[in-house]
């Protein structure tokens, strides 16, 4: 009769990916790549995303360990330094990039919706890309240009549809496209209600491209008064109301 190994045994009963049988009364195991290394780095991945928001992306790794609720050597085991983090968070954004252009296609709408609804859906996770244009390390790699690629090819097909249709009358590219991503998916450091103002800056970019009538606008518009009272509220100084004794 074959070991049963112990709950704590990497081969164990607990552990899908391990599987252990006898051949000659010799105890035989079969080692796959452990699912909890792929958990982990998932773990990692998403603190980063994190910690680089809260505290940019210069934090030491080993804050951004201590947030996935893993060691320092776990999270050098998967990323070898700094750059090769940013690098897999990169692809990560490429990825979810393509989660939106999915789901827009899937759509029967014009081509104008179809960029409206891409812009929107990157408003909706700016947090999540870490990319050359938002600031990390650009990658130059087969996989990565590629991946760039694809992404314009994809915008390409939804501005002809759109110029086909008569909704964009904009001579756009996909490129005018991403650069806009980028600029509304960073908030500004000190302005009030991003998401407002960000929506605002689609609609005005969406009201450019049109060909029969404006997008909506999502109001109420944001006003200089707005922005001086947010500059007002961060600028004051963090002893203001205390006794200076």
């Amino acid at each position: 009769m074959a070991r049963r190994p112990a709950a704590d045994d990497p081969a164990g009963a607990d552990d899908p990916a391990g599987a252990a049988g006898e051949v000659a009364g010799i105890t035989v195991r079969h080692r796959r790549p452990r699912r909890d290394a792929e958990l982990n780095r998932e773990r990692i991945l998403d603190a980063a995303v994190s910690v680089m928001l809260r505290e940019g992306r210069h934090v030491p790794l080993a804050v951004i360990a201590g947030e996935a609720g893993v060691g320092v050597g776990t999270l050098y085991r998967s990323f070898a330094d700094r750059e090769a983090l940013l690098h897999a968070l990169e692809y990560r954004a490429y990825g979810l990039l393509n989660q939106i252009l999915d789901e827009v296609s899937q759509r029967d709408i014009p081509g104008l919706g179809a960029v409206r609804e891409f812009l929107a859906g990157t408003l909706a996770i700016g947090d999540q890309l870490i990319l050359p244009l938002h600031g990390a390390p650009p990658l130059v790699s087969d996989r990565a240009v590629h991946a760039r690629q694809e992404i314009n090819r994809r915008l390409d097909r939804f501005i002809e549809r759109g110029q086909a249709d008569g909704s964009i009358r904009a001579p756009v590219t996909a490129t005018d496209v991403i650069v806009f991503s980028a600029l509304i998916t960073q908030p500004l450091p000190h302005g009030p209600a991003w998401p407002l103002i960000a929506g605002r800056q689609l609609a005005i970019f969406v009201n450019g491209l049109a060909g029969s009538g404006p997008a909506g606008m999502p109001g109420p518009a944001v006003t200089r008064e707005d922005i001086e009272a947010a500059f007002t509220l961060r600028g004051r100084p963090r002893s203001a109301g205390r006794d200076p004794r």
